[in-house]
């Protein structure tokens, strides 16, 4: 006997406006520049067309693109670090992010 599958496979979280914008809430551990951390968590917690939407929203908010982490690093820098961030590293640029 064969069991048929009944769910699809989640992949990830669902991201509505709200849930976006709940990203500019995240506190920084001390140290750590508050828009550096909220940049780093949505990249680490996003797709790419969701971080293009929150990088929007947190635009709009007046918050730094270049901020930096404790090493001096900006998320373009850190994510350009990564394989499968040079779409986040497109999209940082294209949101005027040095």
């Amino acid at each position: 006997m064969s069991l048929k599958k009944d769910k699809g496979k989640v992949l990830g979280e669902v991201f509505d406006d709200e849930r976006v914008r709940s990203f500019l809430d995240y506190q920084a551990p001390a140290g750590v520049s508050n828009d550096f951390h909220a940049l780093e968590k949505a990249y680490r917690g996003m797709n790419i067309d969701n971080f293009v939407t929150f990088l929007g929203v947190f635009k709009e908010a007046g918050r730094d693109l270049n901020a930096t982490n404790p090493d001096g690093k900006t998320l373009a820098e850190v994510a350009g670090e990564h394989g499968h961030g040079v779409e986040y590293v497109d999209a940082l640029r294209a949101a005027a992010a040095e």
